[in-house]
């Protein structure tokens, strides 16, 4: 196998306490794949009919191809084909795909691409964001300096374009031949409306063309039978069906296996974003929240600065887990903090001139550590709070994923301050949550 490829297999408990065989020669009835696209990569997960994830495979795409259309592409067959090195993908009935949120890119009506996609922290041009302001109601997502909505604005005059697609709908395309379908969530920040389910009328108004972007559909819908040739050369079945996928935020709340209404999952990675099953939408640009439509169901959240990344400023990882280890957290700190590495915040408080707030520090570094820690537990506290103080449900349990999720200290940290029991997740990778919308279709 090509070492650029990482892998990873994991058996459910039944699977371990039964006999090793060579999984190679396994199959399981109407598995399903996931894939998760990133700006890093492409990793494809294999899931059985209860969700539990068979096998997990990582394929990277280097920093300078990571708006080559074709590298994501290629990236994904790489993927693939490691997942057939570790599992028997003939069982294989569908499959879903996630992309970066915000992420587009310009195609002709064949497909091809019209020129290298726009990354979703891309900044779009300042006259067309500006345009959008008196136009988009206060509440829309399509808001922003990175906008893929204003970003349509400028695109839709490239000769020869078709449709401006994001990153999850050209994928599918691939495998299909359809270059016409997205979903509700990739959907979102290009100004569709999960409400009334329509990309909106003011479109019109702002100048943009809604023949240029794709159909909407919800996620897990089937888009159709992956082309034969396709299938072929993947090494995957012809019936092999590809459903309407998700944003890679969506998919990673889905992996964790958070089903009911009011539980949370909290993303402790270089920055701290929650996400809650609700059974309203909650939008409330003042406090940076936003949901995305999940069927009959919402998931409502948004994205601190405080993180991870404010943790690593100050210690490496070998310390940080040193002085973790030292820290009772049954024991509230002192230490008032509101740790951001640089002034601006975007939730729950949305004020880009917010200061950060680090001092006094203690000279044990254990203590400031501490308050550190607590500090960013009460700021995702106070993000499930705003939630609910918006009319969502009580935050019923939360379940972390990223990094910081192993820090047990912090865990009891913030269970204390959260108030709610902490629960394992069912999986941590994206590409297991997309799996799950794939899993829909074959009932």
């Amino acid at each position: 196998m090509d070492q650029a490829v990482t892998c990873h297999l994991r058996a459910s408990e039944s699977e371990r306490d039964a006999p090793q065989t060579d999984r190679r020669h396994t199959s399981v009835s109407g598995v399903a794949i996931g894939i998760d696209l990133g700006t890093g990569g492409a990793r494809a997960a294999l899931v059985d009919p209860e969700a539990a994830v068979l096998a997990t495979v990582a394929a990277p795409i280097a920093p300078a191809r990571n708006r080559d259309p074709t590298a994501w592409w290629d990236a994904v067959a790489q993927a693939l084909a490691a997942l057939h090195g570790q599992a028997n993908l003939s069982a294989v009935r569908a499959l879903a795909i996630d992309g970066t949120s915000g992420t587009v890119l310009p195609v002709d009506a064949a497909g091809r691409p019209l020129g290298p996609a726009s990354l979703y922290n891309d900044p779009a041009d300042p006259t067309d964001v500006a345009s959008l302001a008196n136009i988009l109601p206060a509440t829309s997502a399509a808001h922003g300096e990175t906008s893929p909505l204003a970003k349509l604005l400028h695109l839709q005059h490239l000769p020869r374009l078709a449709r401006m697609l994001h990153q999850a709908d050209w994928i599918a395309g691939r495998f299909t031949g359809r270059f016409d379908a997205t979903d509700e969530n990739n959907a979102l920040k290009t100004g569709y409306d999960p409400i009334l389910r329509r990309w909106p009328e003011f479109l019109s108004r702002l100048g943009a063309d809604p023949a240029r972007l794709p159909a909407v559909h919800p996620p897990g819908t089937p888009l159709g039978t992956i082309l034969p040739d396709v299938a072929d050369s993947l090494g995957l079945p012809r019936r092999t069906v590809v459903v309407a996928g998700t944003t890679d935020g969506c998919a990673a709340f889905l992996a964790t296996g958070a089903a009911e209404t009011g539980e949370g999952v909290t993303s402790l990675g270089t920055t701290l974003t929650l996400k809650q099953l609700s059974d309203v939408p909650l939008f409330a640009p003042q406090f940076g929240i936003y949901s995305h439509r999940l069927g009959d169901r919402w998931l409502a959240g948004g994205a601190s600065n405080v993180g991870g990344a404010v943790l690593a400023a100050h210690f490496d990882p070998a310390v940080l887990a040193r002085l973790s280890s030292a820290i009772d957290p049954a024991i509230e700190s002192p230490l008032d903090y509101y740790p951001l590495l640089r002034p601006g915040e975007r939730f729950p408080i949305a004020d880009p001139t917010l200061a950060p707030r680090m001092a006094p520090r203690p000279n044990d570094d254990a203590a400031f550590l501490h308050g550190l820690l607590q500090g960013i537990a009460r700021v995702e506290a106070l993000g499930y709070r705003r939630l609910t103080e918006l009319g969502g449900p009580a935050l019923l349990t939360v379940r972390s994923v990223g990094g910081g999720a192993r820090n047990a200290a912090w865990t009891a940290i913030r269970a204390r301050i959260l108030g709610v029991s902490m629960r394992s997740a069912a999986a941590e990778q994206a590409a297991a949550g997309t799996a799950r919308l794939a899993l829909a279709v074959l009932g």
